[in-house]
């Protein structure tokens, strides 16, 4: 079960990572304004979000790549708040306001998913 989580999570900041250079534009309205360098945060954190998925699945780096990547959860953290707060949804969805604070503690999910896969038993 652990090794399917894992391969899932990585699977998916690889895929999310990649959406970050596909398609920029649809994270540009999400970006808190008081972030500089809208453009270049995209990209870094789509960086990360590759790096740390594939490191994951190296077993000499998947302790650090964890960390890393829960680190990557905490600082988009406040984009998800301004979202919520402001009532931004992602473009080409209509999501409510409910559905924008009730993902805010998905990401701790998502914490705890990436802490628990990168752990050695």
């Amino acid at each position: 079960m652990k090794t399917i989580a894992l391969y899932v999570l990585a699977l998916g900041f690889v895929a999310g990572g990649v959406q970050h250079f596909r398609a920029p534009e649809f994270y540009l309205p999400l970006m808190p304004p008081y972030l500089p360098l809208h453009l270049e945060l995209i990209y870094l954190s789509g960086v990360c979000e590759i790096i740390g998925g594939l490191a994951v699945l190296i077993p000499s780096c998947r302790t650090a790549a964890g960390y890393g990547l829960i680190a990557l959860l905490i600082a988009v953290f406040p984009a998800n708040l301004h979202m919520a707060l402001n009532g931004i949804s992602p473009p080409g969805m209509d999501a409510s306001q409910t559905m924008l604070w009730a993902r805010l503690p998905i990401q701790g999910i998502f914490i705890a998913w990436t802490w628990w896969v990168t752990r050695s038993d």
